[in-house]
């Protein structure tokens, strides 16, 4: 079956950076177009960056110029760097497809941007 489990959140001060990974097990990753999503309590879960099997990339709009999604097709990893970190970045973040598969969410890991 599908697992995808994230890793690398934490406190950061606001300008620091952090860099997330998501470890894919059960599937074809390679064949797949991956993203980032995050959310924060009351709030729709959002898209923040995608990348496509061979590496095209997208990003939302807050996070362009900051967040890099990259992917390791041999190791099967999904990675999110994580630049100029802001407080409104503060969030669970977690891997899945793109478009999301609702049973391959996981836990999910922690973000929280604040001095």
């Amino acid at each position: 079956q599908v697992q995808l489990v994230e890793s690398g959140g934490g406190l950061v001060q606001p300008g620091g950076s952090l860099r997330l990974s998501c470890a894919a097990s059960g599937m074809v990753f390679r064949l797949y177009a991956m993203g980032w999503y995050r959310q924060t309590p009351g709030k729709q879960r959002e898209l923040v960056a995608s990348i496509t099997g061979g590496g095209i990339t997208n990003y939302a709009d807050s996070v362009k110029g900051r967040f890099t999604i990259s992917r390791d097709n041999a190791k099967n990893t999904l990675s999110l760097q994580m630049n100029s970190l802001k407080p409104e970045d503060t969030a669970v973040y977690y891997c899945n497809r793109y478009p999301p598969t609702d049973r391959y969410w996981g836990q999910g890991t922690q973000v929280t941007v604040s001095s």
